[in-house]
């Protein structure tokens, strides 16, 4: 049902903390006319957590709109599953095409909890879900078995997984086959997820290097793995950036530097600086200043 490249797409704020549409509606542009598979908004790189629901669907509405065919999902991480199932009920409404849902992200749940939340959920918005399991991030690590337990509702179509180890990948496809499109979530594992059997990528980074993502994940589909490979390893040093509790600063810094857009995150979020903005914004440029030419693809 869905595979390819889908940014998690960054929110972008005013100098008065609203929401910047235009700059959005510029950014997520650049991500569609560059050839990513459709969007989601308001992801931990989107800072969903710091924007009322109203914000969050407003973003959703924007995303859609320049998705157009291809779709757009709305985040759902809430930390009770009520306020997770009413805010599934609105982006039903909203008009998203489906949902990627974290299990609570204050209490983290056991095996039976975290089941039981992602089938409300489900029920709640009836719309496609991609479960998205990240252990070291949120502490909930949605497991093979669950994924199995969780294989009888239809609206489970994809899993983003990020437990960061690739063996797991293979697992799922080992014990469920094609039952959900596999995803990986995690930046710096994207090259190794892809040749073992990943068919898309939510990714970060390509919201500054659009074509160069785009480019690795097609040239993989083609079979032609040194060519992205090649890419891959210029690419590494940015994809790093993702993996760090600063993600959203130093995307946004990439951002800043890669297709002039601006660094503005939502408090308690500031701003790199510091020797931490210098290392950030040396490995930016570095990338920039040795940015490989890209092969033509199907």
């Amino acid at each position: 049902m869905w595979h390819g490249v889908i940014p998690a797409v960054t929110t972008k704020f005013n100098e008065d903390g609203s929401l910047d549409f235009a700059e959005m509606e510029r950014c997520f542009g650049l991500q569609m006319d560059a050839g990513c598979d459709g969007l989601i908004a308001c992801g931990s790189l989107g800072e969903g957590p710091m924007l009322s629901h109203g914000e969050r669907l407003d973003v959703l509405r924007l995303a859609k709109q320049t998705t157009g065919s291809r779709p757009a999902l709305l985040t759902v991480a809430e930390a009770a599953t009520r306020d997770a199932c009413a805010l599934a009920e609105k982006a039903a409404r909203a008009g998203a095409d489906g949902l990627m849902v974290v299990p609570s992200t204050i209490y983290h749940t056991n095996h039976r909890e975290t089941v039981a939340t992602l089938r409300a959920v489900a029920a709640a918005g009836d719309l496609p879900i991609m479960i998205y399991s990240n252990r070291l991030a949120y502490r909930v690590d949605v497991t093979t078995d669950m994924l199995e337990e969780l294989a009888d509702d239809p609206r489970f179509v994809a899993v983003k997984e990020s437990s960061d180890d690739i063996r797991r990948s293979t697992e799922i496809i080992n014990r469920l086959g094609g039952r959900y499109a596999l995803f990986t979530g995690v930046d710096n594992l994207a090259f190794e997820a892809l040749a073992v059997g990943a068919v898309g990528w939510v990714a970060g980074l390509v919201v500054a290097f659009p074509k160069e993502t785009v480019a690795i994940y097609r040239l993989m589909q083609e079979g032609r793995q040194r060519e992205a490979l090649e890419i891959y390893r210029w690419f590494r040093p940015l994809l790093d950036l993702d993996v760090s509790s600063y993600l959203v600063q130093n995307i946004k810094l990439a951002e800043a530097l890669a297709i002039g857009s601006n660094e503005r995150v939502r408090a308690p979020r500031m701003p790199l600086d510091g020797e931490q903005r210098a290392r950030a914004e040396r490995t930016i440029r570095a990338a920039l200043e040795t940015r490989p030419k890209l092969p033509s693809f199907a």
